[in-house]
């Protein structure tokens, strides 16, 4: 959003029930800032328009009453240009294992949104799919290979990561669907291990980064420690998403990774080291912890999009490590 604002002249919607993250008034304060109704409108004439509702709740209105922005808020929107479709229940690998109904959920929002997009036509439409698309049986570790795009083939199937990965698979179908039946310009993306900042303590690195901030000794991490992703950081994520949006129309997708396989045990090494101690790691055997190991072949995206990663790991670990020494009680 941040960057959006900063990049682009537009007024920008954004919808978002806030189950989890932080309300805008407090990352966008240093924006005048007014309200109307149950809407917040930020920054000079207001450009950045707030609803915290539920998303479904807000596509379904405005199919049954496409007018309804401008009759309830004076927002004059004929057509939306970009469309980045963020919405999605993932709550990190305890959810993803503990309560895979919860995430299959994602199913109805995906559908309801290439609904509602085939209909309106927006000019351009971001998918975010998942690495956790991929066949679970090629991140092994007897077997794991770098994850290329081709691996997901629509004709013959491998079983993806849980209800999460299978709705990923749906999602990606569906922007497909859309792509050659409706002629809807779709890109879909394959984030893998994206880390950054503000990212929710729901999720490893950070969690990961608030236990070393504290020094505490052991570290604790789920399962071995031994299993690895591929970390890149959120903002090159949000670079290779802007030029993916500029190439890419038909629906294909492109993976967003480092290219290398890091452990979470390396992680704790790197973290730990801009600490500038050495802890011992305790496992959790009893914690869910996904595939054995998943990472990215990037070589499409370099291919077709011209983009590497920038942030090397230890960088983008320190800068992790820092805001958890902000956030870190005294």
């Amino acid at each position: 959003m941040k960057r959006l604002y900063t990049t682009t002249d537009d007024f920008i919607v954004f919808v978002d029930d806030l189950s989890v993250g932080n309300h805008p008034d407090s990352w966008l304060s240093h924006l005048p800032t007014t309200r109307m109704k149950d809407v917040c409108f930020y920054g000079e004439g207001g450009r950045v328009i707030f609803f915290q509702c539920n998303f479904t709740s807000f596509l379904q209105r405005l199919l049954e009453e496409p007018s309804f922005l401008f009759d309830a808020y004076g927002i004059g929107v004929e057509k939306f240009d970009k469309v980045y479709h963020l919405a999605a229940i993932v709550g990190g690998r305890a959810t993803i294992d503990g309560d895979p109904m919860k995430v299959a959920l994602d199913l109805s929002i995906d559908a309801q949104l290439f609904y509602w997009a085939c209909k309106h036509k927006p000019n351009k439409l971001l998918y975010p799919s998942s690495s956790a698309a991929y066949p679970t049986k090629l991140q092994t570790a007897d077997e794991s290979i770098a994850l290329s795009e081709g691996d997901i083939d629509f004709e013959n199937l491998g079983n993806p990561d849980m209800t999460y990965g299978w709705s990923k698979l749906t999602g990606e179908y569906l922007a497909k669907i859309a792509a050659e039946h409706y002629g809807l310009k779709v890109c879909c993306i394959r984030p893998f291990s994206g880390y950054g900042e503000d990212q929710d303590q729901t999720y490893p690195i950070p969690a990961i980064a608030a236990r070393v901030a504290r020094k505490e000794n052991p570290i604790e991490v789920w399962g071995t420690g031994h299993q690895g992703r591929d970390f890149v950081h959120i903002e090159d994520v949000l670079d290779c998403i802007a030029l993916a949006m500029d190439k890419i129309s038909d629906g294909t997708a492109v993976n967003i990774g480092s290219g290398k396989l890091t452990s979470f045990r390396e992680i704790i090494t790197v973290l730990a080291k801009h600490a500038g101690y050495a802890p011992e790691v305790k496992p959790l055997l009893d914690k869910p912890v996904g595939v054995h190991a998943r990472y990215a072949d990037t070589a499409h995206a370099k291919a077709v999009l011209g983009w590497e990663p920038k942030i090397s790991l230890t960088d983008g670990m320190l800068r992790v490590y820092k805001a958890a020494c902000e956030s870190c009680p005294n």
